[in-house]
């Protein structure tokens, strides 16, 4: 084997791993700091996963993200779905562009999403890290499953995505959000029971006539309640 062979070959292996290490690194990459984001985000990376064309009219019709653009990080940049929700919802919180996001994580794909939001002066507990779980929730609104920040809950997007049986579910808490947002997911408020007893008009009478003939009286209601006889 001459030197350029040689040097053919070697070129060959050198982009191979470089490719190999850009998939493992600009892939899923879950480390934000909060246990509760992680989690929602691992369920987010399965509905790209599943339904493509849904989480990209989420990322492109509420989170504003060019469609073009979702598409590219799907397709030929390789990005995970959870990946592209996370650029893209920091990018609405921050009122920038999805690209710019894109283009700051991948100058360090491998430090992670926390990392990534603390450059931008995101951390955990902040009123804007808040902000961005309730993002999460109105992103599960919107695939027909309701959740509840930082309440435990696994979402199976095989039994619950598009096309599939609907549920709200959360797990119940204590105090008056919780119970107020029982009572309006489980179906067991009060207002929608429709319970009521509406007999109308009650009465009974014996009606005695010079023909002998005798009649009574069924319509039954609580209010008018009597008894008479006529002669």
């Amino acid at each position: 084997m001459n030197k350029m062979m040689k040097g053919a070959l070697a070129l060959a292996l050198a982009v191979g791993v470089c490719g190999a290490v850009q998939a493992q690194t600009i892939g899923y990459n879950i480390h934000t700091g909060d246990v509760w984001v992680d989690n929602r985000l691992g369920e987010i990376n399965d509905y790209g996963t599943r339904y493509r064309e849904p989480f990209i009219d989420e990322m492109s019709g509420h989170y504003g993200a060019p469609r073009s653009l979702v598409e590219d990080l799907l397709g030929s940049r390789h990005w995970a779905p959870g990946d592209v929700y996370y650029a893209c919802a920091l990018a609405r919180s921050l009122g920038l562009p999805c690209i710019d996001v894109v283009r700051e994580y991948e100058r360090n794909p491998g430090q992670g999403w926390g990392a990534i939001a603390k450059h931008y002066g995101i951390k955990p507990g902040s009123p804007a890290f808040h902000a961005l779980k309730r993002g999460a929730v109105g992103t599960y609104d919107r695939w027909g499953y309701p959740i509840a920040i930082d309440r435990p809950v696994h979402v199976d997007w095989s039994k619950h995505g598009p096309g599939g049986p609907k549920k709200a579910d959360a797990p119940r808490g204590k105090g008056k959000a919780a119970r107020a947002w029982d009572d309006d997911h489980s179906g067991n408020g009060k207002s929608g029971n429709g319970k009521g007893h509406d007999n109308a008009d009650k009465g009974h009478g014996n009606g005695k006539g010079p023909g002998g003939g005798k009649g009574k009286g069924n319509d039954k209601g609580n209010n008018d309640k009597g008894h008479g006889k006529q002669k």
